[in-house]
């Protein structure tokens, strides 16, 4: 447990709790709204979304991380737009986006953060990482016969551009937000 900890609390540069809050409050709004607001295409959402992730797991400490990674699935069931008449299956699948979603965030905390391995090393991890295990989720729902097979790619193949995209915008976001900062 103190492993996960230390994990958790490591940061790219070191934020107030003040200003980490108001990056939790940001990130989480930006993550729960944006499915609600502009529910397609998916692959916008996906890539914003993953970036807010990203931004997330190199900037907050703890347990400030947990409103970011379940705020989009809980913003694409509230707005039930994002996957229109199968969003009621969204709701098997949302313990596991969370999952991957926090698999995702905690790539960049040990990759990046704690073995100070490459940024975009890091990310190509992360987010195959993220979408092999959405995808591997999904298929065992698909047979297991609970979901249509259309999760198959949107879980899949989508879930790694997404993640990649927004991984690449948060690294444009976070550089420049460094260069301000010194």
């Amino acid at each position: 447990m103190e492993y996960k900890y230390k994990l958790a609390s490591l940061q790219e540069y070191s934020l107030s709790n003040t200003h980490q809050y108001f990056e939790m409050i940001s990130y989480t709004m930006f993550c729960f709204l944006l499915p609600i607001v502009l529910s397609h295409p998916q692959i916008v959402v996906g890539i914003a979304v993953n970036a807010m992730l990203v931004l997330a797991g190199l900037n907050l400490k703890g347990y400030k991380l947990l409103p970011v990674i379940i705020a989009p699935s809980l913003g694409a069931l509230s707005g039930a737009l994002l996957f229109g008449p199968f969003t009621r299956f969204l709701l098997y699948l949302a313990p596991f986006i969370w999952i991957g979603n926090a698999i995702f965030v905690f790539s960049f905390k040990l990759f990046k953060l704690k073995l100070k391995k490459n940024y975009w090393l890091t990310l190509v991890i992360g987010s195959a990482l993220k979408s092999g295990f959405l995808f591997l989720a999904a298929l065992s729902l698909y047979l297991l016969g609970m979901i249509p097979a259309v999760f198959l790619t949107a879980m899949g193949i989508l879930q790694l551009i997404t993640a990649i995209g927004g991984g690449a915008g948060a690294f444009a976001f976070q550089k420049a937000r460094i260069r301000l900062a010194s």
